[in-house]
């Protein structure tokens, strides 16, 4: 029985290393190897693009939202910006209309129906050759769009991630776990571009070309994710942009990323489950084992973290070094409760870091029993972030 458990508990210890550790060291060894050229920075010509801002309720930040799009270095007689309100109840439509006279246009929606819902719905007024996506509770940095829009100069790439920078207002910030996780992300994505594709697009800013953003996605499913595994079926790749930087404002509650994190990753599953036949290494190769490794195994190691503390309980009867690593685990756990129940904002960093592991690994089994059970949930609930980063946020990226 203890060899058993032995195995069961290597088994696990495996699967949670394997996405975070094993997985970008085998993409840094095969980058090294036959890693593809840069690339393309700038163009000879701009292409007409289409920008479009899917709303709900954002009259706190969406006429700054909109300056900053407009103040995007891109022609502007070759930008189209497109706001699509997802049946506001605020002064989001209101606002819209007064940059008329600057050329925004506003669709509304007079039924929620959620983002997905929302980017389908803009697709028959789009008049760009390639359309950008965004939200309106980021902040894109003026110089971004070039580069990324550049990168559609390789005919093989069908989709172009922006470089997300989790920034705060305030020197004390509340979810330091954030940062360093969308960091870490962001490496992940670049190896995975010098290797060939990304499998997931940042939908806080991404461009796509647009016969492939035509492609219809349903209401409840994650279309940023699902817009990399279309340029795939399509025979393009997805890349993500290391100059086409966007400062995303952390949010500044545990409790509402914990929330965040359920729903983007319900999404996520449900979006993988539809294009499944990508995980298919016999016809989709590279691209099938690290969407397998992205994002499949990830999803799983929380899974494989709960049976792996009930057979670290069983080896604790016995071996010493399983009692000391299970009381290990306690006191993490004990940390993240500190974090989840405590009373001020600004959480210390020893307990901000587990609480934030531990919540997001909460989070990825609360997504999976939504995912099984069928619930889905397409109704868009927009992500209350800080207002957009200052100059001290944006300069601490």
């Amino acid at each position: 029985m203890q060899a058993v458990l032995l195995i069961a508990f290597a088994v696990c210890l495996a699967i949670a290393v394997y996405p975070y550790v094993v997985y970008p060291l085998v993409l840094k060894v095969v980058a090294w190897l036959v890693g593809r050229p840069p690339l393309p920075a700038t163009q000879a010509t701009w292409p007409r693009i289409s920008i479009t801002i899917p709303a709900y309720n954002e009259e706190k930040s969406l006429a700054q939202t909109i300056e900053a799009v407009l103040a995007l270095d891109y022609p502007a007689e070759s930008r189209q910006v497109l706001v699509v309100s997802d049946a506001s109840t605020d002064r989001t439509d209101d606002i819209v209309r007064s940059f008329a006279a600057r050329g925004v246009q506003l669709l509304r929606l007079e039924q929620r129906g959620g983002k997905t819902a929302c980017e389908n719905a803009a697709r028959q007024l789009l008049t760009g050759d390639i359309i950008v996506n965004t939200d309106a509770s980021v902040r894109i940095r003026a110089d971004a769009l070039g580069p990324l829009i550049a990168a559609f100069g390789d005919q093989e790439v069908g989709v172009a991630s922006g470089r997300d920078i989790s920034v705060a207002r305030d020197v004390e910030t509340t979810n330091v776990g954030e940062s360093g996780y969308v960091g870490y992300e962001m490496w992940v994505r670049d190896l995975e571009t010098r290797v060939g594709s990304i499998v997931g697009a940042s939908g806080c800013f991404y461009a796509i070309r647009r016969q492939l953003h035509m492609s219809l996605v349903p209401e409840a499913l994650s279309r940023d994710f699902a817009a990399a595994l279309i340029a795939r079926e399509h025979g393009y790749r997805a890349v993500s942009v290391r100059d086409a930087i966007c400062f995303v404002p952390r949010i500044g509650s545990l409790h509402r990323e914990y929330r965040r994190k359920v729903r983007t990753m319900t999404r996520g599953l449900e979006t993988l489950w539809y294009k499944r036949h990508l995980m298919n290494p016999v016809t989709h190769g590279m691209f099938a084992w690290m969407l397998l490794s992205h994002k499949l195994v990830r999803w799983l190691v929380p899974w494989s973290l709960v049976v792996g503390a009930l057979v670290l309980a069983g080896l604790a009867v016995t071996m010493p070094w399983a009692r000391g690593l299970l009381a290990m685990g306690v006191i993490g756990a004990a940390l993240a409760a500190a974090g989840w129940y405590w009373p001020r904002p600004d959480l210390p960093r020893v307990v901000a870091l587990p609480a934030y592991v531990v919540s997001g690994m909460l989070a990825a089994l609360v997504a999976w029993r939504k995912a099984l059970s069928g619930e889905l949930n397409p109704i868009w609930e927009p992500t209350r972030r800080d207002t957009g980063p200052g100059p001290a946020a944006a300069s601490g990226g």
